[in-house]
């Protein structure tokens, strides 16, 4: 029984130099970003689940959870599921639980897994958000945010070539 909670593989390999100050940058530059463009536009652009984002699109960029695809479409999905959830049932506990069972098995059917965005019936529903205009803002526009902040960022260099897939 204790050999499974060790686990039977090793960790991973520590990452490079090289590929921390990618997650260093990547992550200033994408919620800079939101951040600069919220003040800005005077539009609310910026959402907790977009520091995760971060973590997968500049630390971990090969993984399909980290993909456009992921990305864009998880936080869409999971985001209507939140809006569709309050706007019919309210906010709650249960609600709240459902939203998250719900975007996890639409992100899937949808092949759009993507683990941050599980967190935005959360977000939807302890805030009370009914206004569908939240999908455009900030879920949509964040998120392409982010995807064209990494698109820059993980191809700077040589033999660099993400995302791996679009669609």
């Amino acid at each position: 029984m204790l050999h499974k909670l060790r686990g039977a593989g090793t960790a991973p390999a520590r990452p490079s130099p090289a590929q921390i100050f990618i997650g260093l940058i990547g992550g200033i530059a994408g919620i800079g970003a939101i951040a600069y463009l919220t003040q800005l536009a005077g539009v609310p652009l910026l959402m907790a689940p977009f520091g995760a984002t971060c973590v997968l699109l500049f630390a971990a960029p090969g993984a399909p959870l980290a993909q456009p695809r992921n990305v864009i479409g998880g936080h869409l999905i999971a985001t209507l599921v939140g809006l569709a959830v309050m706007n019919i049932a309210g906010s709650g506990p249960w609600q709240m639980a459902a939203g998250v069972g719900l975007a996890i098995a639409l992100m899937q059917v949808c092949r759009a897994i993507h683990p941050p965005a599980g967190a935005n019936p959360i977000v939807v529903l302890a805030a009370g958000i009914q206004d569908w205009g939240f999908v455009l803002t900030p879920v949509l526009a964040g998120s392409v945010i982010l995807v064209l902040i990494a698109l820059l960022i993980n191809n700077t260099g040589q033999q660099k070539n993400w995302p791996t897939y679009w669609i």
